[in-house]
């Protein structure tokens, strides 16, 4: 079954701010089974053509596929669930893509062998409000994978019900370690016919026992007032980014708390495209023969031999990501002359820009496919074993030389062409920049100003308490001057207080002075001499 859709559809942060980017794509919709392995804790994770990753629940003893989504909390899907119970109560979820509304109900839930009992869920009627028909693309619904504050229907029950699925599962079980693995593999891929996306629940898959030896990357908390917009989000090392030319790409973090050339990079399962700054997008593709920036759409598109080399570093380890992720094939783009191109999926940052400062980078399906990365809740979770700071750890599956090989096969019919004059990067002198629209400017200009809100705040709070201090100094100097006066008053004493007193300097001659002369008689006269 073939179907157009945009891409939107793909792009699911959880972000009240987020603005769908709209690229049309053909798709054909994979009808890959999703079978239980023998040990219940591994979780097949079906691929929709490296645009979706879906796997199953099962919600009132009704398995249902659910779009697996870090970038969100809560859990909703369509259609009737047995054995269910309505709360009463509604919510509206808002996503890059349209609108989930329904009411809030509960049913027993059990995913990747663990079970919980009444288990609070959108159950939406209305799907029309999305750019695709859902169902069509062979999902039914989507799970939250991300912080528990971030739960609206957690806020809307406002009791344990409410609390996203993987909360209620680690509460429930007293785990010693509350984290969650995600391996994603690539369709298309010569390279991994064999390998299966999975995700566990407090456990490491066999062939990836190392992952602990990857240093662990401490979760950026959000510094708000409330924690409500908290994601996984993390700092890549200082000028992080590597790009084609084999330099590092510099760019400004919007995150006051952001260490010196680092950037804010947000860890999320439920974007088929990453989003990075502009700057960072056009210097990825700006130099690339043939490469060029649609407006309309908001994106890059590049000759599809292009072999774009791109590399994150995090926490000393360098992550490579495969030609074939920062290149896409698999939208079916066309250019005005109908001729196919393929599209850069690191685009610059307008979809989930994030207006309050608290990231940079959204890193989505076409990263994480070159990463086994752990996410663990640690004291998130509250009331459990782990009081720890919640972390990720991003453990490189991509060979660099091995993906060369596999894009030369896949791209380029086996005969290696990158190093060509017609495939070299271009000077810099002839570097292609993407322009900036007026409503993002502003956007910035409000992030610049919002982001700083806590030191704007602090300042504001500063110049008032002194104003305050004048104003109670003032106070009480004047009413010090108005009982002093009343006090000379009682006295009798002469108020001065208004009358201005001259000093006559030390070398000026006094003013003369009458003296008053008197004739002593002749007796007084004989009184002194003797």
């Amino acid at each position: 079954m073939r179907s157009f859709i945009p891409l939107s559809l793909f792009l699911l942060l959880d972000l009240q701010l987020s603005v769908a980017v709209k690229l049309p794509f053909h798709v054909r919709y994979s009808q890959d089974s999703l079978t239980r392995r023998a040990n219940s804790s591994y979780i097949n994770v079906a691929n929709t053509f490296n645009a979706e990753y879906i796997s199953n629940i099962t919600l009132g003893g009704k398995t249902i596929p659910v779009l697996l989504d870090t970038g969100s909390s809560d859990l909703w899907v369509t259609g009737d669930v047995p054995n269910s119970v309505d709360t009463g109560k509604s919510e509206k979820l808002s996503y890059a893509v349209g609108m989930a509304a329904g009411d809030i109900n509960t049913a027993d839930l059990t995913f990747g062998g663990y079970t919980v009992s009444k288990q609070a869920y959108l159950r939406v009627v209305d799907t029309s409000t999305f750019s695709v028909d859902i169902k069509a693309a062979g999902f039914a619904g989507l799970i939250g994978l991300g912080p528990n504050t971030g739960s609206k229907i957690r806020d809307e029950i406002d009791d344990a019900s409410g609390d996203s699925v993987l909360n209620r599962i680690f509460t429930a079980n007293q785990l010693e370690s509350n984290y969650i693995t995600m391996l994603l593999n690539r369709y298309n891929d010569p390279m991994q016919q064999d390998l299966t996306g999975q995700m566990t629940i407090s456990e490491i898959l066999p062939q990836y026992q190392n992952l602990t030896s990857i240093p662990k990357l401490n979760v950026d908390k959000v510094h708000r007032l409330t924690d409500a917009d908290q994601h996984w989000q993390i700092f890549t090392d200082a000028n992080g980014v590597i790009g084609p030319d084999g330099n590092a790409i510099k760019s400004d973090s919007f995150v006051p708390s952001a260490p010196d050339d680092a950037l804010v990079a947000v860890i999320d399962s439920g974007y088929t495209l990453p989003q990075v700054p502009r700057k960072m997008s056009d210097a990825i593709y700006g130099r690339v023969p043939g490469a060029n920036y649609d407006e309309t759409q908001g994106y890059w598109t590049v000759p599809c031999d292009s072999l774009v080399n791109l590399t994150f570093v995090f926490g000393g380890v360098q992550i490579p990501i495969h030609p074939l992720d920062v290149v896409m094939s698999e939208f079916g783009y066309k250019d005005a002359t109908g001729k196919t191109a393929c599209v850069g999926s690191f685009q610059p940052i307008t979809s989930a820009f994030s207006l309050l400062g608290e990231y940079d980078i959204v890193l989505g399906m076409a990263f994480l496919r070159n990463t086994y990365t752990q996410i663990d809740f640690g004291s998130f979770v509250k009331g459990s074993k782990s009081n720890y700071n919640p972390f990720v750890r991003l453990m490189p599956i991509t060979d660099r030389e091995a993906a060369h090989r596999d894009f030369v096969n896949v791209r380029m019919g086996g005969v290696d062409v990158s190093g060509d004059s017609a495939h070299a990067l271009l000077p810099q002198s002839q570097a292609k920049a993407s322009p900036e629209s007026s409503k993002e400017k502003k956007q910035h200009l409000q992030a610049e100003i919002l982001s700083r809100w806590p030191y704007i705040f602090v300042g504001c709070f500063l110049f008032v308490l002194i104003l305050v201090g004048l104003c109670i100094w003032r106070c009480c100097k004047r009413r010090k001057a108005v009982r002093a006066k009343q006090m000379n008053k009682e006295l009798g004493l002469q108020d001065n207080s208004n009358k201005s007193t001259s000093y006559l300097p030390i070398d000026e001659p006094h003013s003369a002075m009458p003296v008053m002369m008197r004739t002593f008689s002749s007796q007084e006269q004989d009184h002194f001499r003797r």
